[in-house]
């Protein structure tokens, strides 16, 4: 199932940082960015997680959660947040399942070596869990930045 912007967010339920279970439906009501990185603590997943961090009392203003998943562990994602003092929740999906809904899981071409991995994209949420973007295969340096100018551009349009 390819993700569609305009058609429902697939479901989830995975666990965070703080292990507890985190489902979209409990987030109804709510803009949500939805990032998909590969790995806690590599330097494109830092600038990203850090930039989504600097960014995050905007994009509360804006009625927005930042949300970002990863394979990696709950107690990955625990070191990584208090290492550079994070302040957004983290996923943990280790199966790969929920990427996979999303189309973050897939085959992905490094210097021309094939392999299955995350693919770094972001998806934005509306409050009725509709899919308002999917950006694919973003570069981890201005995107958090980006997400916001979207997000504040599809708020005044729909005021105007």
């Amino acid at each position: 199932m390819a993700i569609e912007e305009g058609k429902k967010a697939p479901a989830f339920t995975l666990e965070n940082e703080k292990d507890e279970k985190v489902r979209l439906a409990d987030l109804a009501g709510k803009w949500v960015i939805l990032y998909f990185y590969p790995e806690d603590d590599t330097p494109g997943c830092t600038i990203e997680a850090r930039d989504f961090t600097s960014d995050l009392k905007a994009l509360t203003k804006l009625g927005a959660t930042v949300i970002g998943c990863s394979p990696d562990s709950v107690e990955s994602h625990r070191k990584f947040i208090n290492k550079y003092k994070l302040r957004i929740s983290l996923l943990s999906d280790p199966s790969h399942k929920m990427m996979s809904r999303y189309d973050a899981w897939g085959e992905k071409n490094m210097y021309g070596k094939i392999s299955q991995g995350v693919i770094r994209s972001t998806v934005l949420i509306d409050p009725k869990g509709k899919v308002v973007k999917h950006w694919r295969r973003v570069k981890a340096k201005g995107h958090a930045q980006a997400v916001q100018k979207f997000l504040e551009d599809i708020q005044s349009g729909e005021s105007a």
